[in-house]
C-alpha cells in the first residue's frame, strides 16, 4: 500500500501516458516521453532511458513508478533481454546491471533494483514503457511485478485493468484476466514493430500504388499472424494503402508468386467510377514494387499459399 499522494501521482503518469499512446498513436517519441507529466504544480520525469527503473523525487515511497525496456540499435542486440515468457504469457524484466565494476556502479544499480522489489512487495502498479524502434516507445499501464527471482535477476510483470487494479484495494483482476490482457499487449508490439520494419523496407510506399503518405499505410501480413511471440518477419509483409490492404484482406486482389496483381474477375468488368476504374483495375496485371534488399522481398511460398485462396474465392 502507499499514502493517498502517492497514488494520485501514479495515476496521473498513467493518464497522461495514455493521452501521449492516443496522440502518437501508441508510437511515442522519446521528446515526448522526456518532458515528463504535471502534478501538483510540478513538473515530474516519466524516468531513466540509462537505469530503466525509476522512481521520482516527488514519491513519498520507495516504489518505482516507472520501467524502460530500450529498443535495440540498428543490427545490435538489446541491452537487455527483456522478452515475453512464452510459458507463463508474461512480460520478463531483469535488474539493472551496474556496466562497471566500481562499487559506486553497483551501489546505484541495486538502488534501482530495491525500487522494482519495493514495487513487488508492495502489489504497487507500474508504467512500462516498450522500446519499439530507436527514440521510439509504446507505453503500457497498469503492470505489476508478479514474480521476483533475485537469483535469476528477472522480474515478470503482467498486465492490470486500468480502473479497478489501481484502487486503494490494490490488485484485484484475476490471474485469467491479467495474463490475457498481457497477451492483448504483447500483440501490440508485435504489430507495432511489423509495421515498421515492413514500411521501412518498402521505403513507406505502397507496393501496389506507390503512395507515400505514411498516415495511410499498412503493413499487411501474407499469411495471417495473432502470436505475440511470433518474429515480425518482413518477408511475410506488404505495405499497402488502405484501400488495397482491405482488397486485399477480402480477396477482391491477389498478388501471385511472381508478384504479378491480380483484381477479382467480378470488379474487373464493373462500372462504377474514378475510384475502382484508377484505384483497382488499373493495377490488374501490374508488377508490385519489391524492397531493394532481396532479403526483405515477400516470401513466394507465403505469396502462393494466400493466392490460392484468393483464386478459390474468385
Amino acid at each position: 500500500m502507499e499514502d493517498d499522494h502517492d497514488r494520485q501521482l501514479r495515476l496521473a503518469a498513467f493518464e497522461r501516458a495514455r493521452e501521449l499512446s492516443r496522440m502518437y498513436s501508441d508510437i511515442v517519441p522519446r521528446t515526448a516521453i522526456a518532458a515528463g507529466f504535471r502534478f501538483d504544480g510540478q513538473r515530474v520525469s516519466f524516468g531513466s532511458f540509462y537505469s530503466g527503473i525509476y522512481r521520482p523525487k516527488q514519491l513519498h515511497g520507495p516504489a518505482a513508478l516507472a520501467l524502460v525496456t530500450a529498443p535495440p540499435a540498428s543490427g545490435k542486440a538489446p541491452p537487455y533481454e527483456d522478452t515475453i515468457d512464452e510459458s507463463t504469457g508474461r512480460f520478463t524484466y531483469r535488474f539493472r546491471d551496474a556496466g562497471k565494476d566500481s562499487l559506486k556502479a553497483l551501489a546505484l544499480a541495486e538502488a534501482d533494483n530495491r525500487k522494482l522489489i519495493e514495487a513487488y512487495e508492495r502489489g504497487l502498479p507500474l508504467l512500462y514503457f516498450r522500446g519499439i524502434a530507436p527514440t521510439q516507445y509504446t507505453p503500457i499501464a497498469p503492470v505489476f511485478v508478479t514474480q521476483i527471482d533475485v537469483g535469476a535477476r528477472t522480474a515478470w510483470l503482467e498486465v492490470g485493468l486500468p480502473v479497478a487494479d489501481t484502487t486503494p484495494q490494490g490488485l484485484v483482476s484475476t490471474e485469467e484476466t491479467r495474463r490475457y490482457a498481457t497477451r492483448e499487449a504483447a500483440y501490440r508490439l508485435h504489430q507495432h514493430r511489423f509495421r515498421r520494419a515492413v514500411l521501412h523496407a518498402y521505403r513507406t510506399r505502397c507496393t501496389i500504388c506507390s503512395l507515400k503518405e505514411a498516415s495511410l499505410l499498412q503493413a499487411a501480413h501474407i499469411i495471417e499472424d495473432r502470436d505475440p511471440f511470433g518474429e515480425a518477419t518482413v518477408v511475410n509483409g506488404l505495405a499497402l494503402c488502405a484501400i488495397h490492404h482491405l482488397a486485399y484482406d477480402r480477396n477482391l486482389l491477389g498478388i501471385d508468386p511472381d508478384g504479378v496483381v491480380h483484381i477479382h474477375e467480378r470488379l474487373l468488368h464493373e462500372i462504377d467510377g474514378p475510384m475502382l476504374k484508377n484505384g483497382l483495375q488499373h493495377f490488374h496485371g501490374a508488377q508490385i514494387l519489391q524492397p531493394s534488399r532481396v532479403s526483405e522481398r515477400p516470401d513466394r511460398e507465403r505469396l502462393s499459399e494466400r493466392f490460392d485462396g484468393f483464386r478459390s474465392a474468385a
